[in-house]
């Protein structure tokens, strides 16, 4: 038991999710999706090229720009066995993941290992690369067995990223139980993805295009950047119970100090662009609480515990936990926060930068319905009812809603 988080079993979050609503390909066009809009109890329909009618005029859209790499690695025995190999982080997890695909040489991280028996742990696996008019040999090898980290080096100055661009495929989610296809490769990407890290697509915001962007700014709506680069823990299937009880995954969070600025001074609805960079705009909050307690930030970096959120405190303001980081990152000469965040919004929490969110539709029993929960309650359950009735698409692929925030 985890002292103040509510007791709230997962079975509250299971509905009947029909496999012919699931979506396992992209719509022919990214903005052609279906928008469902719920507000003050009510609910509509449209598509979602109407979003920037829809919202405020005074809102501040917050995307996330993780870009999705290339995660899965095929390697073949010399007895023909093949073994796969699934990148979640590089073991150096104090330092960017963008800044980490740009090593040469050697690289450790860790990984899923599919056919994890027949690698033997002083076996080293090898595979030959022509890249540029160079012949590059990679070389795979245990630096950890037990908790599957892997060193991967080669023999040349190419960086990791444009190895890994040769030799790897886009991770697509468990469910689809597909191979990925070449529209895949641009469609499971955003338009502004930009900072390489993911291993899932940050998917709310795979709907919007330039001219979606372009007419939310020409009506005066503000946009930016964070990067939360999302892991595959987001489809852990949550197996405790009790949601509180589920080990949370950790993502890496980085904020850009003028990001940071944007966000204190604006003063209209802040509206996040999906679960991850809701979980990060909260994450930002409880970081600059962490400050103001005075808690010891380790030297591999901050990270934000599942509960902290939960633990009894006096209120702090958003500027007030804002200005407490900008003066720490000031002191130190950061010029951006990075940390990593375990936190799990459940219904009881109370959002910081959170007055409406665009999503899609998410898995029955998952965190991520829990999120959307503790956003609208109890309503999903017949929004969700209805989307099933008027054939919505599902999942990552899917349609979007639009959530406004439930009155308290």
């Amino acid at each position: 038991m985890i002292k103040n988080m509510p007791d709230i079993s997962i079975q509250a979050f299971d509905y009947v999710l029909p496999d012919s609503h699931i979506a396992f390909f992209p719509s022919q066009k990214r903005d052609e999706s279906r928008l469902l809009v719920h507000q003050q109890g009510h609910t509509s329909h449209h598509s979602f090229q109407n979003l920037p009618e829809i919202v405020p005029t005074d809102s501040l859209f917050v995307f996330n720009n993780t870009k999705v790499i290339p995660a899965r690695i095929q390697l073949t025995k010399p007895s023909g066995t093949t073994i796969e190999i699934f990148l979640l982080k590089p073991v150096e997890d104090h330092v960017p993941t963008q800044k980490a695909m740009e090593q040469t040489k050697e690289i450790r991280w860790e990984c899923l290992v599919g056919n994890k028996k027949r690698w033997k742990p002083s076996e080293i696996l090898t595979k030959k690369l022509d890249l540029s008019d160079q012949l590059v040999d990679l070389s795979f090898q245990w630096l950890d067995r037990e908790s599957n980290q892997i060193l991967i080096s080669w023999n040349s100055e190419h960086s990791f990223a444009s190895i890994l661009n040769e030799i790897g495929k886009i991770p697509l989610p468990p469910y689809m139980e597909r191979d990925t296809e070449l529209s895949d490769q641009d469609r499971y990407q955003t338009v502004f993805s930009k900072e390489l890290g993911a291993v899932a697509a940050p998917t709310a915001s795979l709907h919007f295009t330039s001219e979606i962007l372009d007419r939310l700014s020409s009506k005066g709506i503000q946009q930016s950047f964070l990067t939360l680069h999302v892991g595959a823990g987001t489809f852990l299937p949550v197996k405790e119970d009790e949601i509180r009880n589920h080990p949370m995954h950790r993502e890496q969070l980085i904020f850009e100090r003028d990001f940071i600025v944007q966000l204190l001074n604006h003063k209209g609805t802040y509206i996040p662009v999906g679960t991850t960079a809701m979980r990060a705009l909260e994450s930002l909050y409880w970081s600059g609480v962490w400050v103001l307690e005075k808690n010891e930030i380790p030297v591999n970096g901050l990270v934000i515990p599942k509960e902290y959120a939960y633990h009894d405190r006096n209120e702090i303001q958003n500027e007030e936990a804002l200005r407490a980081l900008l003066d720490f990152m000031d002191r130190n000469q950061q010029s951006q926060w990075m940390a990593q965040t375990e936190l799990l919004i459940m219904p009881s929490y109370r959002f910081r930068f959170c007055d409406a969110l665009i999503t899609n539709f998410h898995q029955p029993k998952s965190t991520l319905l829990v999120l959307v929960s503790a956003l609208i309650g109890d309503a999903w359950k017949e929004i969700y009812a209805e989307a099933v009735e008027k054939n919505y698409r599902f999942l990552s692929y899917g349609d979007a809603c639009l959530f406004f925030k439930k009155s308290i």
